[in-house]
């Protein structure tokens, strides 16, 4: 189980106390969405650096500017975490805030608004690779133990925001309809221009194919890896102590081939699969 120290439990889920609070988790609740708010969800590890990256240029006409001169975490802030209350106000609309909370979760005023949803889902595997380099280099993360340790951990959900299994069910669950649009990370390695357009068709937005193509250049990972306002960089060494990781760490997928034993990957995509049996969710990688 993490650390009770640098975690806390909120509806069953363990979250970490660096970042939220029951403040910010009050405030996550009261929060009045508008109509032309946007919220990129992800489960952590999932692409949603990435997501911060896109959204502002995407609903600002291909501007730039935001994304060069103002971290993330200010530019789109998680809607749970303690930055939230400070900045969510002056973010002029159409707003573009991050969640890593399941459906059931997010806040009453997010059901009766128009407010959409773009889900990043992430080939677990993958995630489970970068999460466990996440918790050695971040501080304020418990110790995740050896890989198989972590693994099991992974698995039954004593995991910060629970098992993913649940998480994404819940998005793919949820009853919104022409609301929430589903990518994966692993379609925007492959097209990162094509997802881009899919999303600006959901956004209702249109950018010229001059703009378009500079945010899929500014977009692509190895930019993104050397944008201080994206990359983590401002963040003290004894938070995140980059000689161990950088946070932005490879932006592949099928990292998870270097990590698993044939063993441990027959187990974790029999627990995966057997969660996901009576849903219907198929992935990408589902038969990779």
């Amino acid at each position: 189980m993490a650390d009770a120290e640098l975690s806390l439990l909120y509806h069953g889920l363990l979250l970490p106390k660096a970042t939220h609070s029951q403040e910010s988790l009050d405030y996550m609740q009261k929060l009045t969405f508008k109509d032309d708010d946007v919220v990129g969800v992800t489960y952590p590890k999932s692409g949603t650096t990435w997501i911060q990256e896109i959204l502002p240029p995407l609903l600002h006409g291909g501007d730039l500017t935001e994304v060069k001169t103002i971290p993330n975490w200010d530019r789109v802030p998680w809607m749970e975490e303690t930055r939230a209350p400070l900045v969510m106000d002056k973010i002029p609309s159409p707003r573009a805030m991050v969640s890593h909370m399941p459906y059931q979760l997010m806040p009453p005023s997010f059901f009766t608004s128009k407010a959409k949803v773009i889900y990043v889902a992430r080939n677990p595997k993958d995630v489970l690779v970068s999460s466990f380099h996440f918790h050695k280099m971040a501080s304020f993360l418990d110790e995740p133990g050896t890989f198989e340790e972590f693994t099991d951990k992974f698995l039954a959900g004593k995991v910060l925001f629970g098992k993913w299994t649940d998480h994404v069910k819940s998005w793919r669950n949820a009853d919104l309809g022409e609301r929430i649009l589903h990518v994966t990370y692993e379609e925007m390695i492959l097209d990162l221009r094509g997802v881009l357009k899919r999303m600006l068709n959901f956004l209702g937005r249109q950018l010229t194919t001059e703009a378009l193509d500079s945010v899929v250049n500014h977009c692509s990972f190895k930019n993104m890896k050397t944008n201080n306002m994206s990359n983590y960089s401002l963040v003290p060494e004894e938070i995140m102590d980059f000689k161990k990781s950088s946070f932005l760490r490879k932006g592949i997928s099928g990292d998870w081939k270097n990590h698993f034993s044939p063993e441990l990957d027959e187990k974790f995509t029999a627990t995966i699969q057997e969660e996901l049996k009576d849903s219907n969710i198929k992935f990408l990688w589902d038969d990779q």
